[in-house]
């Protein structure tokens, strides 16, 4: 009933929330976007994105349909290596922010390592600051990661806002330096935060450091003070800071996909680039999940 490639379109989509990125990440005109979308729309006889001049948002049946797309398409990937008899081989590291220790990563590693079982993959969790010094110097493969704003480089995955995060019990007091729960140099997300505070004349301090995303949520959860954190990945018992706080913007985020290419200090070897795109592959058809918690139970 559902074409994958106007399911992947759907995806690229609702991932990137631009028709236009959408189309750049895909290799295809926009207006061939706009179609897939449109014959998706008309086989579920749902509208499944809202479009204005503001930007692009899923509708609630669009909501539905991201986790259907995701497993029809993994079914269907799944089907084609099988009876194409491809058998990918070779070391893969890989590396994934922090950002993602709590959300739906570990399925999609865990459904590549059953699809491709001779590949040996390596997982690093880090600092996206962190992952990208690595891939540059050769130390991994393909990096799952924040990018800076104003960079360009990498395949978009997912793009997301920033916001201030507390306990739900917490208030800021406007006249005295903002209490910080700050990820140590070069998180990306900390030197966000201190440039916006730099920029309004806010004052700060610092009031946790810590390289573990658990350790700077214990600090959160017991009140100690605020962390920006990405809008779609707050975790549970945390809540954004109210207007009253009057804390700045901090903008948007995009999280992306960099492999290291057959050049550099890596040099991978075709088998390690065959898996690297198959894994990126999976990834990309499968970006809702990421920012979804894993099951409880």
């Amino acid at each position: 009933m559902y074409d994958p490639g106007q399911l992947r379109t759907f995806l690229t989509v609702a991932q990137t929330l631009s028709f236009t990125q959408a189309a750049r990440r895909l290799g295809v005109r926009q207006s061939t976007v706009s179609q897939h979308v449109r014959r998706l729309e008309d086989a579920t006889g749902r509208p499944l994105f809202t479009r204005d001049t503001h930007g692009v948002e899923l509708t609630e049946d669009g909501e539905a349909m991201l986790g259907f797309a995701g497993t029809i398409l993994a079914a269907h990937d799944r089907a084609t290596a099988f009876f194409t008899g491809t058998r990918l081989r070779g070391r893969l590291r890989f590396g994934a922010s922090e950002d993602f220790v709590l959300t739906r990563l570990p399925e999609i590693l865990e459904s590549f390592r059953r699809d491709h079982p001779e590949v040996d993959l390596e997982l690093t969790v880090e600092l996206s600051g962190t992952l990208h010094q690595r891939l540059a110097a050769g130390g991994l493969d393909l990096v799952l990661a924040k990018r800076r704003p104003g960079d360009t480089h990498g395949r978009l995955v997912w793009r997301s806002g920033l916001v201030w995060i507390g306990a739900p019990q917490l208030r800021i007091d406007p006249e005295r330096p903002v209490p910080l729960i700050l990820f140590p140099p070069p998180g990306i997300t900390r030197a966000r935060a201190l440039e916006v505070l730099e920029a309004h004349g806010r004052r700060w301090r610092v009031a946790c450091t810590s390289a573990s995303l658990s350790g700077l949520i214990a600090a959160a959860r017991a009140g100690l003070g605020v962390m920006a954190h990405t809008r779609g990945l707050i975790p549970p018992g945390l809540v954004p800071v109210t207007a009253k706080a009057g804390l700045p913007e901090l903008g948007g985020v995009e999280f992306v996909l960099l492999d290291g290419g057959a050049s550099g200090p890596g040099r991978a070897g075709p088998a390690t680039r065959e898996a690297a795109d198959a894994l990126a592959a999976a990834i990309l058809a499968s970006g809702d999940r990421l920012h979804r918690a894993p099951a409880e139970g």
